[in-house]
């Protein structure tokens, strides 16, 4: 996608935190899954966590979506590269590097919260995981964001 006064964006995969940026204390609501769901028509779609309330193979059980267990922001990293190029949707520190590596970085700021380092190494900030599928999923929306 060509961005008037930005440049080009391009990317095959959108990559996802699960705490925080796609659930909160690890369940995903019924509208997010089926939002990735439409998604995954599109891209490949990841989800990268340390599952930390343990419901990460549960909560994603018949999504179209490949699931990545990690233990910190390193392997999270290293992890997103081999889905280059990608765009990524995080909230905390354990995201930062992988929000950095990404062609398009989201920061989502949900009940969560998100980390000050999360904020600054994105291009857009959300307020609701939804808004930033939203804008995945209709190109005119990102475009209108991004321009210059």
């Amino acid at each position: 996608m060509e961005v008037p006064n930005y440049g080009k964006v391009d990317f095959k995969a959108v990559l996802f935190d699960l705490n925080g940026t796609l659930g909160e204390r690890g369940r995903i609501n019924e509208e997010v899954k089926h939002l990735l769901e439409r998604l995954a028509d599109k891209y490949t779609v990841v989800v990268l966590s340390a599952d930390t309330f343990g419901t990460l193979e549960e909560e994603l059980k018949g999504l179209p979506v490949r699931v990545e267990r990690v233990s910190n922001g390193v392997e999270k990293a290293e992890i997103a590269k081999g889905y280059a190029p990608y765009a990524a949707l995080g909230n905390g520190n354990n995201d930062v590097a992988m929000l950095e590596g990404a062609e398009l970085a989201f920061c989502v700021i949900g009940p969560e919260g998100a980390t000050v380092d999360a904020l600054l190494a994105s291009d857009i900030v959300v307020k609701d995981v939804r808004d930033a599928i939203a804008m995945l999923l209709d190109e005119r929306k990102l475009i209108a964001t991004l321009r210059g």
